[in-house]
């Protein structure tokens, strides 16, 4: 739920954002946060399920963790989120315990074409907010751990659409899965796992 100590985390790294692409720093500095609507989208996508299983790729500095955490907590669910920046890292674990979430949220540490085929587990829903030119590895390396009814929300497919295009066509062309893209903010490609691999 959005509590005041998640509000507060959420306005804080959103100002941060904020003043971080207004003076310009390089991507690889900046948090890369989602965009507050996408949050929110997120958010909805997993508090009303029960026992949701959240992979997150791409954690950075906790910003879409929050809102993911915070939807997952309702109805017992939890968040596993990989990240390999240590400066993010040190950043994501700060920001989570400041908003109180540290009960149903993990941390993976290190690069995920590593750590992410090492993960026996099945997950509800995966966020893919990754390296752009690593998404279709990553897709691949998630799927194994998806069934059926699973969802799958690659953020910047519009933004990026150069880069990302192409995931989004494999995706909508794989008759296992329900592919669309969503127009909001920088582009969600959302893909439902209609049947195992």
């Amino acid at each position: 739920m959005l509590d005041d100590r998640v509000r507060a985390v959420l306005s804080r790294l959103e100002a941060e954002d904020a003043q971080e692409r207004e003076a310009g720093l390089a991507a690889v500095e900046r948090s890369r946060a989602v965009a507050r609507t996408t949050g929110q989208f997120l958010f909805s996508l997993v508090a009303p399920q029960t026992d949701c299983e959240v992979l997150e790729i791409g954690g950075s500095r906790g910003y879409s963790t929050v809102w993911l955490t915070a939807g997952v907590r309702y109805f017992g669910g939890r968040v596993l989120s990989l990240e390999h920046d240590p400066r993010k890292i040190e950043a994501w674990r700060a920001n989570i315990a400041a908003a109180g979430l540290e009960d149903w949220v993990d941390l993976v540490e290190g690069d995920a074409k590593e750590t992410l085929p090492a993960i026996d587990d099945v997950f509800d829903l995966v966020f893919l907010d990754a390296e752009k030119e690593d998404y279709e590895e990553f897709f691949q390396a998630a799927r194994g751990k998806l069934e059926p009814g699973a969802l799958v929300v690659a953020d910047n497919v519009l933004s990026h659409q150069e880069t990302l295009g192409e995931y989004s066509r494999a995706r909508q062309a794989d008759p296992s899965l329900e592919s669309v893209t969503l127009p909001l903010d920088r582009g969600l490609e959302l893909s439902v796992v209609l049947r195992s691999d």
